[in-house]
Order: structure tokens, then C-alpha cells, then sequence
């Protein structure tokens, strides 16, 4: 008898399976993204290097007994900042995965509202490289600058692709193009990440092993918008690939049939 948990789900793009419930704050043109202050970059080095990294360390330790595959190939790029992208499998594995991957670097996360709006913890959000989602032209505006700023300064900006989290999924849902207009437009380097999940001897819980792809850099050649799709192709076919090395499914996902009208 399949003892594994099922999820139906409905639209590959737009389903959420997060079981995080939270009244997300509005991101305008008053939300700071970059702060200058000496303070600020004390809280920044405090709660990033100090607080979150143990704590990144033992978690994907000690939970999921995690393992990278390729990780060598971000500390060996020493030309400037890059954008990493993600498959969005866990609520608070897929915070501390990225910061296990080259971590002399700092990192910066696009992430939506909901993760700088939780009480108390949302405070603290923005010093780890929180980089919400805006609501208004005017914030997006503000946005694209904090995101240019990170990468001018050699740091890596986190995107998980896929926006919306199925937890322990195997496969890659398909994603759009829209998040690559960054990279596209600034000829920055692309980095991916597939979280991919393994049987373990003596525990229930499955082993996470990360394999890390790259660099790919956009076609120059090519108009802007074609640019960021054949990026994005490039990306999403090198982690339907890692995808495909995972051997055992915790949850299973099984897309509801369409009732005729």
C-alpha cells in the first residue's frame, strides 16, 4: 500500500502549498531597500554571518543530511556578482540552502512580501538579504536598483524561478522568463541550483543533494526579450536534468482532471 502523502493541485504556474498563512505588508515606494548606515551594515554581518549561517549549517545538516555537487564552480568565478536560480521545494530549507553554496559570498533573495511582513521575524528578514517583491511601479523602480546595486557589488542575487513552494516536488515546473530580464539586461553570469532528494539508510526524511550549473551568460546577439527566453531555456532544461537523479518521492503530486462543462 503508497503510504505517501498526495497533493492534487491545479495549475503548475500558480498553485500554493506552503502551509505559511500571512497577511503580507504592501511594498511601495516608502520601502528601503539599501541602507547606507554603519549600523545597517553591522546587522547585516550580525545576523547574516553570526546568526543565520550556524544556523543554515546545522539545519540542512542535521534534517536533511545535505550535500552539494558542483559547488566549486561559484568560488571559482571571480568576475563580478551573479544571479542564482532555484527550484522552490521547502518553506525553511530553500532560506538556508542558497547560503551553503560559496559562502564567502553574501547573498540576496527575491522573495515575496510574506517573508519581510511575519511577525518579529520580519524585522530581521531584510538584514539576511530579503528583497521583496514591490507593488507599485515606483517600488519596482527601487527594486531593480537594489538588484543592480548587489550585482555591482560582486554579491549574488537568489531567484526561485518557479515563485510559488510544492514542498519535496521531484520535478520542475515550468517557469516563465520574466525573472531573467535581470540577468539579460545587465549581461550578468547565471548560476542554477536543483535541489534534488535521495533515499536515506535509517531516516524517513529524504537526503537533500544540491547539484550547482554553470556560469551561462545571455546571448548578446539576440533582441532583449528573446534573450532572457533562451536563458531561461538554457536553465530550465539544465534543472529538469538534476531533477531527473532524484530517487523517492515523499509527496506525490497529482494534477486534478478537468470537469467538462
Amino acid at each position: 500500500m503508497d503510504k505517501r502523502k498526495v497533493i492534487y493541485y491545479s495549475d503548475e504556474l500558480n498553485d500554493e502549498f506552503s502551509l505559511a498563512e500571512i497577511t503580507p505588508r504592501e511594498i511601495g515606494a516608502d520601502y528601503i531597500y539599501c541602507h547606507d548606515t554603519a549600523f545597517k551594515a553591522f546587522t547585516h554581518f550580525f545576523w547574516y554571518r553570526v546568526v543565520a549561517m550556524p544556523i543554515a549549517f546545522l539545519y540542512t545538516k542535521l534534517r536533511f543530511s545535505h550535500r552539494i555537487v558542483g559547488g566549486e564552480k561559484l568560488g571559482e568565478y571571480k568576475k563580478g556578482g551573479y544571479f542564482i536560480y532555484g527550484n522552490h521545494t521547502q518553506d525553511i530549507g530553500d532560506a538556508f540552502i542558497p547560503n551553503m553554496l560559496n559562502k564567502k559570498r553574501d547573498k540576496y533573495v527575491v522573495v515575496h512580501p510574506n517573508n519581510v511582513s511575519i511577525p518579529v521575524i520580519g524585522r530581521v528578514t531584510p538584514s539576511l538579504g530579503a528583497l521583496p517583491i514591490p507593488d507599485d511601479r515606483e517600488a519596482y523602480r527601487n527594486f531593480l536598483d537594489a538588484i543592480d546595486r548587489r550585482i555591482s557589488e560582486g554579491k549574488a542575487v537568489v531567484i526561485y524561478p518557479e515563485a510559488h513552494i510544492w514542498p519535496y516536488y521531484t520535478g520542475i515546473r515550468p517557469f516563465g522568463d520574466t525573472s531573467f530580464h535581470y540577468p539579460a539586461k545587465s549581461g550578468a553570469a547565471v548560476f542554477c541550483f536543483t535541489n534534488t532528494y535521495m533515499k536515506r539508510r535509517f531516516s524517513k526524511e529524504p537526503r537533500i543533494v544540491t547539484y550547482v550549473d554553470g556560469p551561462f551568460f545571455p546571448n548578446e546577439e539576440l533582441p532583449l526579450r528573446e534573450r532572457r527566453r533562451e536563458l531561461r531555456n538554457r536553465v530550465y532544461e539544465t534543472m529538469r536534468m538534476r531533477a531527473e537523479l532524484s530517487d523517492t518521492v515523499k509527496i506525490k503530486y497529482i494534477k486534478r482532471e478537468k470537469k467538462d462543462d
